[in-house]
């Protein structure tokens, strides 16, 4: 068995294109409509991918506080300076709890806590 992808559901689906593209740095797999006023699109071109939907009706999308994504970066330090320039807030963090890891959060356009994790 191998993991395939996460769903995100999403209040606004560019804005949240936009942070996964621009900040992760996911390109966009394959993008469709899935019926009236849902839209579902696929990021990433590993193995596991991040799957957005959408939909035409906005409401209120409840997040667990307790759960994250996380993608490797080659520097913590840079990437923080890069999200803070790109108008994002820091969540919490840098962390370091032991000498080989290092890590932050951010959160998405729908609250989903973002980790970027940075191996030493």
């Amino acid at each position: 068995m191998k993991f395939s992808w996460v769903t995100v559901m999403v209040n606004h689906m560019e804005e949240s294109l936009k942070f996964y593209t621009e900040i992760v740095g996911l390109e966009v797999n394959r993008r469709f409509n899935a019926g009236p006023e849902v839209e579902i699109a696929f990021l990433g071109d590993g193995e596991t991918q991040v799957e957005l939907i959408g939909s035409g009706v906005t409401k209120e999308m409840s997040i667990g506080e307790d759960i994250s994504l996380g993608f490797k970066v080659s520097s913590v330090d840079e990437t923080m300076a890069f999200v803070k320039e790109k108008g994002i807030t820091i969540h919490s963090g840098p962390f370091q709890p032991n000498p080989h890891i290092k890590y932050f959060y951010v959160t998405d356009p729908n609250g989903l806590k973002i980790q970027f994790v940075e191996s030493l």
